[in-house]
């Protein structure tokens, strides 16, 4: 639940965002979801290692109800992007991927958003140290220049397809586009050359994370959350109790707008506010969004209060 894979009719229905099921009567024949590992919002009195494996554990409890021999592949971005940048405790992924290899599950790390250096690995899944069998690229193949998309196929995978299947169906009319892949060519070749993974994983990542933490302090803030150059402030009523504003979204959109006045684009998913800054963006740079976000939050502070 509230995870993104897409808009086209599988792919929204692979999410699990409600309000994209209502719009085509999805999900489709054969997809079932289980709950987020959102800590902050669901966590209860777990801490967030015990509410990691509980959430992992849902998986578990679906094949169960599901049969498992009915279940081919569990779906999931590293990192919910879309849904918050909702980053899941240290014991959650560990987990998933535990289950996965004890029922002969597939695991399919979307990394569509992770990939390409934003945590400050190569791939999001990386970063929490399990291996999928298939991982959905995208966005930071090309950073956007020119639409390119793929899957990267593991070897236990792509080995049956070879052996099993041979001709495997599965062309568009622009698969292998030679415009596209050369510009994800250059791309790739900047990123190696300029060492930006390195520099997301040692320098400006944790300049970032450093300048967002200081944000803790804020009254209106109830937890920072950054990995790389990937980050979500969630906005608080009151911190000690983690409860949030009644009127989530007018809360995000107040920080959110009061920003864009100031010269700094931030999105707001509910009351979380997203930061995914260019790879290449300066420590100065990174210093002026602390600080806009800052007075954004002041100013909102102010209007929620009345």
């Amino acid at each position: 639940r509230n995870g993104y894979h897409g808009s086209t009719v599988a792919g929204a229905s692979l999410g699990g965002m409600t309000w994209m099921h209502e719009q085509g009567d999805l999900p489709i024949a054969g997809i079932h979801h289980i709950g987020q590992p959102f800590w902050y919002a669901e966590g209860g009195d777990l801490s967030p290692e015990e509410f990691g494996l509980k959430a992992a554990r849902e998986l578990e409890e679906k094949i169960d109800e599901l049969g498992e021999e009915n279940v081919a592949a569990f779906v999931a971005e590293p990192i919910q992007g879309a849904g918050g940048v909702i980053v899941p405790p240290s014991t959650y992924w560990p987990e998933i991927a535990r289950i996965c290899k004890a029922r002969n599950i597939l695991l399919i790390a979307d990394e569509v958003i992770c990939g390409f250096g934003r945590t400050g690995h190569w791939f999001g899944h990386q970063y929490f140290g399990v291996e999928p069998d298939l991982a959905p690229i995208a966005k930071g193949l090309s950073s956007g220049y020119l639409p390119i998309g793929g899957v990267l196929v593991s070897d236990r995978v792509g080995d049956v397809l070879v052996e099993e299947v041979g001709d495997f169906n599965h062309g568009f009319t622009y698969s292998g586009h030679p415009v596209c892949a050369a510009a994800a060519l250059e791309n790739l070749r900047i990123i190696e050359e300029e060492r930006l993974v390195e520099r997301v994983h040692d320098d400006i990542g944790p300049h970032l994370a450093a300048g967002l933490k200081a944000l803790e302090e804020h009254p209106m803030v109830g937890q920072v959350q950054c990995v790389g150059l990937m980050a979500a402030v969630q906005l608080a009523e009151d911190k000690a109790s983690r409860k949030r504003f009644d009127d989530k979204e007018k809360a995000g959109v107040t920080v959110r707008n009061h920003c864009l006045d100031n010269g700094l684009v931030l999105r707001a998913t509910g009351d979380r506010m997203l930061f995914s800054p260019p790879l290449v963006i300066s420590r100065d740079e990174v210093d002026t969004m602390i600080d806009v976000t800052r007075r954004g939050l002041d100013h909102a502070w102010k209007v929620m209060r009345g």
